[in-house]
């Protein structure tokens, strides 16, 4: 059983919290401090963003953060350094978040060993396809590492059922057609279109793009198995360059959130 499993399987039916953040934004250090103070806060699975120049689905918050980080010389090679710092102290679910580029770059095969020898449990590639996955998959699935692929409103019964079949972890249902960020309100037939999910494919499902707080991230719980937030904590982690006030406002914003999801159980 993968650790993104267990973690789940000890909610006890509570509602997962996935946080995500851009790695090497500030810098390399501070990425481990946040990190730790996300973990501290209540999050369940921390999904660590990989810096790319031509990302797919990111809104302009999280291109920000990926222009800076690569501006501070962030690498894919020193992501997984860092997943090894951080695996040293934490036994909390790690999924890494990148555009398929960097990977093929890597090497496929040299990624996902280097991935499961540092400690990461799962991986999104917004622009694989899983037609076009078969070679990644191979090596995934023959490291145990979970790929997690995503769904959006616009997907077919067909491509429900086809995502269920490859998809390990979880599922990630894009709320919103478009990019990331954070959004006023959600969709008025996320309910429906989770509960079609739901109907077709056995691993949990979570919703993520445009939740920016606790209303918002009570609400999707209700139709989901937890939630996906993102832009609000990269956008707090730039608007904040005192470390101590930074660490603060991200460790009220994950509480926040957590307790929201409780009471929304």
């Amino acid at each position: 059983m993968s650790r993104i499993e267990e973690r789940f399987k000890s909610l006890n039916g509570n509602k997962a919290l996935v946080a995500f953040f851009t790695a090497g934004d500030p810098d390399m250090s501070a990425s481990k401090e946040i990190f730790s103070v996300i973990e501290q806060s209540g999050a369940d699975i921390i999904e660590i963003g990989v810096p790319f120049s031509d990302p797919l689905a990111d809104g302009p918050t999280i291109q920000a953060s990926s222009h800076r980080s690569l501006q501070n010389g962030t690498t894919l090679k020193k992501i997984i350094q860092l997943v090894v710092t951080i695996r040293s102290q934490s036994n909390l679910p790690i999924v890494l978040m990148s555009s398929f580029n960097p990977v093929f770059v890597y090497g496929q095969k040299a990624f996902v060993e280097d991935a499961v020898k540092a400690g990461v449990d799962g991986v999104i590639l917004p622009d694989l396809p899983p037609e076009e996955a078969e070679e990644f998959l191979g090596y995934a699935d023959a490291k145990n590492l979970d790929t997690i692929f995503l769904l959006a409103p616009t997907s077919t019964p067909e491509r429900i059922k086809r995502i269920g079949e490859v998809s390990k972890g979880f599922i990630y249902y894009v709320s919103l057609t478009g990019t990331t960020g954070t959004k006023t309100e959600l969709p008025q037939n996320l309910e429906e279109k989770v509960t079609a999910i739901k109907d077709k494919v056995k691993l949990p499902v979570l919703v993520g793009f445009g939740i920016s707080g606790p209303e918002q991230a009570c609400e999707a719980a209700k139709h989901s198995d937890g939630v996906i937030i993102g832009s609000a904590i990269v956008k707090l982690i730039a608007s904040h360059s005192d470390p101590e006030a930074r660490n603060r406002k991200i460790s009220e914003f994950i509480s926040g959130i957590k307790n929201s999801l409780t009471n929304s159980s």
